[in-house]
């Protein structure tokens, strides 16, 4: 059984993000860090999986659907994103090898919530997107396969923190650390005995005038003052988001 475990979702590559979680006591404390996917694509990708590889075996890793996308433009797919596209570029062979050999889910006793499944979109589909406000029928469909035992899932991907039950069981999106809509900050969740969604303050202007100084990605500036300043709104995000549960 873990006692605490703190979740870290959709970092897109920005250490100064990053960095600012796990500089927060509850996340030094913490049993384990669980990572619910979308680790590297982003301007700073091989400093992001260093850091993280760094902390050793209290990290869990799970895939995100764009550490799947590097694995692949690795291999001589093109991506339609361009960040992505040069991060793969960047990662050293290690580093490639490690997202290839990522798990889809993790599941983890915690205290006070019993098994939990961590994954990054649903715990079928890497991509597929639920939303604070999906229908009832949207969610029974993604959950169609998942453990009975199973009643806390734990997934990222749309960058937007919640928590809400779905029929007896209990969802929880983190927000994203290094991608947030809605508003600058990183946010994350703490797990055990219940259930806390954090966010991290941190000198934006300083982080992304690091990220522009540090990162040679061409348009690292842009790439910062776009998703570090969250310049995205939730609601803007949710519109955008809304067709592809099915709706």
């Amino acid at each position: 059984m873990v006692n605490r475990v703190a979740v870290l979702s959709d970092i897109h590559g920005v250490l100064p993000a990053l960095e600012a979680v796990l500089a927060e006591p509850d996340v030094a404390a913490a049993d384990l860090i669980v990572l619910t996917g979308d680790i590297a694509a982003g301007p700073q990708p091989v400093e992001v999986l260093d850091r993280l590889a760094g902390l050793g075996d209290r990290v869990r890793w799970v895939s995100g659907n764009a550490d799947r996308e590097l694995v692949e433009a690795r291999a001589g797919r093109s991506l339609p994103i361009e960040v992505s596209n040069w991060a793969a570029a960047q990662l050293r062979d290690d580093q490639v090898d490690r997202l290839a050999a990522l798990p889809r889910t993790v599941t983890l006793p915690v205290d006070g919530l019993g098994p939990v499944l961590f994954c990054h979109a649903t715990p079928r589909d890497d991509e597929e997107v639920v939303l604070v406000d999906s229908r009832m029928s949207r969610w029974t469909e993604v959950f169609t396969d998942l453990p009975a035992e199973v009643r806390t899932v734990v997934c990222g991907h749309t960058h937007m923190p919640f928590a809400r039950l779905v029929d007896r069981r209990l969802v929880v999106n983190p927000g994203s650390v290094g991608m947030p809509y809605g508003g600058p900050g990183a946010y994350w969740a703490l797990l055990g005995p219940g259930v806390q969604l954090r966010r991290t303050d941190f000198d934006v202007d300083a982080a992304c005038a690091r990220v522009a100084a540090e990162s040679a990605f061409p348009d690292a500036a842009g790439f910062a003052d776009e998703y570090v300043r969250s310049r995205h709104s939730d609601a803007d995000a949710l519109a955008v988001f809304a067709p592809r549960d099915g709706r």
